[in-house]
C-alpha cells in the first residue's frame, strides 16, 4: 500500500541525511545561531524605524521578524534535548523533541498575529495617527527582504541536507516573512501616494501570511507526532522480497521522523526452516532495509511461518504442459 508522504518534499525519505548523531544536531545548532543572529538584525531595524515613523505594516513586519528569533531559541533547546542518547525512560531516544520544538513555532505565530491585528484595528479606528513615509522606509524593507532571501536559501538547503524538520519550519516562516514584507513595501508606496488605509490593511495581509505559514508547520510536525506512516509499505515490500529465501512479509509499520524511522515486520519464512537459518536470513532483511534506508534508526522483524494457503501453494510441484514437447 502505497502511502502519502508525512513530510513537505524537501524531507521525503528519499533524501538521506549526511549526518547522524551529535555531529547532525551540531550542525542544526549552528545554522539556527547564524539565523538566530540575523533575524535579530533583521527585527531591531524594522522595530525602531516603525516606531520612528508609525508605520504599523513595518512594526508588524519587525515583531514578526522578532518572532522569528523566539523560534530560533526554541529550535535550539529543542534540538540540544533531542541530541540525548536514549536511556531508560526513553529507550527510543529523544529525537521527537526536535519536533516538538518545531510544533512550538506556531505558538510565537499565533502570538504575532494578534499582535499584528491589535495594531491593524487602532489604525483602522482612527486611534493613532497615519504614518510619516518617507525613503528611509523603503530602503530598510528592500535590504531586509534581499536579507530574508539568503537565509531562506541557506536554511533549506541546509535542512534538505541534514533532514532536519526544525530548519525547514523556520525557513518556511523566513520564506512568509520575504511575502509579508513585499505586501509592506507595496503599502507605503501606496500611503506615501495619498492613501494611508493601505499601511494597517497591509498588516492584516501580513498576519494572513503568517496564520497559513503556522498551518503549514502545525499540519507537519502533527504527522509525525501522530506516528503517521513515513516509508511507503510497498517500497519496503520490495526490499524484503529481493532475500532469497523470503516467502513474505506483511504488517509493516513505519513511524518516526524523515532521518529518524523506526520499522518493525513480519517476515514468512519456509515453515521447515531450522530456527538459527531463519534468524539469520531476518538479519539479512534488516541489514538490506537500512542499507537502502539509512534513516531506519531500529528495525524488529518477527518470524513466523507463512499462512496455509501459501505454504500449500510453495510445496505444489510446478506444473506441466499438457502437450509436452
Amino acid at each position: 500500500m502505497a502511502a502519502n508522504s508525512p513530510l513537505p518534499s524537501a524531507l521525503s525519505p528519499a533524501y538521506v541525511p549526511s549526518a547522524h548523531g551529535p555531529s547532525r544536531y551540531a550542525a542544526v545548532s549552528a545554522v539556527l545561531l547564524r539565523v538566530l543572529f540575523l533575524n535579530l538584525v533583521v527585527a531591531a531595524a524594522k522595530i525602531a524605524f516603525g516606531y520612528a515613523s508609525g508605520a504599523i505594516s513595518i512594526l508588524s513586519d519587525g515583531f514578526h521578524s522578532l518572532t522569528d528569533a523566539g523560534s530560533n531559541l526554541v529550535g535550539l533547546v529543542g534540538v540540544r534535548a533531542a541530541r540525548r542518547p536514549p536511556d531508560e525512560d526513553h529507550p527510543y531516544g529523544h529525537r521527537k523533541y526536535e519536533t516538538v520544538a518545531a510544533a512550538a513555532v506556531t505558538v510565537f505565530l499565533l502570538l504575532v498575529v494578534l499582535e499584528i491585528l491589535r495594531n491593524a484595528f487602532n489604525h483602522l479606528t482612527g486611534r493613532i495617527d497615519p504614518p510619516d513615509i518617507t525613503a528611509a522606509g523603503f530602503i530598510v524593507m528592500a535590504a531586509t527582504v534581499v536579507l530574508n532571501l539568503w537565509v531562506v536559501r541557506y536554511e533549506s538547503r541546509e535542512a534538505r541536507r541534514l533532514n532536519s524538520e526544525v530548519l525547514l519550519a523556520d525557513a518556511t516562516q523566513t520564506r512568509g516573512d520575504v511575502w509579508t514584507s513585499l505586501a509592506v513595501i507595496v503599502a507605503l508606496a501606496g500611503a506615501r501616494l495619498g492613501w494611508p488605509i493601505l499601511d494597517p490593511l497591509a498588516a492584516i495581509m501580513v498576519s494572513a501570511f503568517i496564520g497559513y505559514a503556522g498551518v503549514q508547520i502545525a499540519t507537519t510536525t502533527t504527522r509525525i507526532l501522530s506516528d503517521r506512516i513515513v516509508i511507503s509499505e510497498t517500497d519496503l515490500e520490495g526490499v524484503v522480497m529481493s532475500v532469497p529465501g523470503v516467502v513474505g512479509c506483511h504488517q509493516i509499520r513505519t513511524r518516526g521522523s524523515a532521518d529518524h524511522v523506526f520499522l518493525d515486520l513480519h517476515v514468512w519464512m519456509p515453515a521447515d526452516m531450522p530456527l538459527t537459518d531463519a534468524h539469520a536470513l531476518s538479519h539479512v532483511v534488516k541489514d538490506r532495509l537500512m542499507t537502502k534506508y539509512p534513516q531506519i534508526a531500529d528495525a524488529i522483524i518477527h518470524i513466523e511461518p507463512p499462512p496455509v494457503d501459501r505454504a500449500a501453494a510453495q510445496s505444489q510441484p510446478p506444473t506441466t504442459n499438457s502437450q509436452g514437447t
